[in-house]
């Protein structure tokens, strides 16, 4: 019988979960909460009931038995800097995202609700190329003031599915290519690929780089420490217009960028104007990746939901291309990755790694 996979990926209003049998999947569900739902509840960990409640019900609804799977990977949720790979869930694990030590994220409950789903049956529980993933070089790390070092946080689980993919089209390891990855989606991460390791990355999740749907971004030092002691916000609200109420929602009123381009196309001055703006910063962190990369790039990666608009993507290729071939790779690839990551640890092609 096929090693039979669970996925789980937990987002701020939804759940999504995936079976596979294999390579084959065998069912995908985006299990939504509304607010309504979701309002009881303080803080993420307090979901965790409710979340694995849903689960369990979809998968009795797809006749899925917790006995039958072979193994389950949780999203990796924000924990300490590590390396790229799959890793056992293990008590420091738990512990971390329970008590949400470097960060509250939907995605700290992946971990917790993969680990209870497994002590239920004779499987074990994993999580896969979290978004704390730090290959950072030092040279990367260091900003204008020696008490704000940079950060990795990005969308690692995506980014190297796509480079993978990519790699696999053109018949190469991943580990021999250069490569620049640019995630746009609620957030946008844009990555300097070397030769399988992610040498240079924005923290794509609270401040820095091009501004997405619900983030900031990077933006002026001065004029951000003038707005933070102006006295017409609190820490909590300035945190807030750097990731939720930043970027392109702050301007436009939306987060959505069918909404956007919808207006672009209805003519609306306002949205033609931060659309390519969105373009162009991407565009900008792209090049800036291309000096990290000493100009050698095999290719340009452009992914995430908004590589579904095409005027975008097409905007941005129009200034990088001269660096690299530009490949668009439209929505995330997400689930398929968390569930091949599993395979790959049941068939011995990946050793798990022990998160300290």
């Amino acid at each position: 019988m096929p090693y039979r996979i669970l996925a789980i990926n937990p987002g701020s209003t939804s759940t999504k979960i995936s079976v596979f049998e294999g390579e084959s999947e065998l069912f995908t569900e985006t299990l939504r909460h509304t607010s309504k739902e979701l309002s009881p509840f303080n803080n993420i960990t307090d979901q965790y009931e409710f979340r694995k409640s849903v689960i369990v019900d979809s998968l009795s609804r797809h006749n899925i038995l917790l006995d039958s799977l072979s193994i389950i990977v949780g999203r990796g949720g924000v924990l300490s800097p590590i390396e790229s790979g799959v890793y056992q869930v293990n008590e420091k694990l738990k512990q971390d995202l329970i008590n949400a030590r470097m960060g509250e994220h939907a995605s700290n409950l992946g971990g917790l609700i993969a680990d209870n789903l497994a002590s239920m049956t004779n499987c074990k529980a994993y999580i896969a190329d979290p978004v704390v993933v730090d290959e950072l070089e030092p040279v990367a790390r260091i900003s204008g003031l020696p008490q704000l070092e940079r950060v990795s946080i990005f969308h690692a689980l995506n980014h190297k599915a796509i480079a993978k993919i990519y790699a696999r089209e053109q018949g190469v390891k991943y580990e021999d290519l250069n490569l620049i990855v640019a995630h746009l989606g609620g957030g946008v991460s844009v990555g300097a690929h070397k030769k399988g390791r992610v040498i240079d990355v924005n923290n794509a999740l609270n401040g820095e780089g091009p501004f997405s749907p619900e983030r900031s971004g990077t933006l002026p030092a001065a004029a951000l420490a003038e707005l933070c002691f102006s006295g017409k916000y609190t820490l909590t609200q300035v945190k807030k217009l750097i990731t939720g109420e930043g970027g392109i929602v702050a301007h436009l009123g939306t987060n959505s960028f069918s909404e956007v381009a919808k207006r672009v196309r209805e003519g609306d001055k306002a949205a033609i104007l931060i659309s390519d703006a969105f373009a162009y910063n991407v565009a900008k962190a792209v090049g800036g990746c291309a000096a990290v990369l000493k100009g050698k790039v095999d290719a340009i990666l452009l992914t995430g939901g908004v590589a579904n608009n095409v005027p975008v993507v097409e905007k941005i290729a129009e200034m990088v291309d001269f660096i690299a071939p530009v490949k668009i790779y439209p929505g995330e690839d997400e689930m398929s990755a968390l569930a091949m990551n599993g395979l790959a640890i049941l068939t011995g092609k990946e050793k798990p790694k022990e998160y300290r």
